[in-house]
């Protein structure tokens, strides 16, 4: 036979594979891979670190928190809640 295009194998061999299987490969919803200078991959590195560790220590928190049964409350020492307990006096 004769030699077949890059083109036409690949047309030739995705009709065979549609006449094998249903399945079709998922719309690619990302941009293609990109090469990253050294440094850029570090910083992305350690960036994702700090956060991984900082929603870590919050969950650490959360979980620690509804082991002990501890309630956080917003604490207000010069709101209207001190006020309440003070009487008012005459300097008289």
């Amino acid at each position: 036979g004769s030699p077949m295009t890059p083109e036409e194998r690949r047309l030739r061999d995705k009709k065979h594979l549609n006449d094998i299987t249903a399945a079709r490969l998922p719309p690619l919803h990302h941009a293609p891979a990109k090469l990253l200078s050294i440094e850029e991959s570090i910083a992305i590195q350690i960036q994702q670190k700090e956060a991984y560790e900082e929603m870590q220590a919050k969950l650490a928190a959360q979980k620690l928190a509804e082991r002990l049964n501890i309630k956080m409350v917003r604490f207000e020492p010069e709101g209207e809640a001190s006020m309440q307990y003070r009487e008012v006096r005459d300097e008289d």
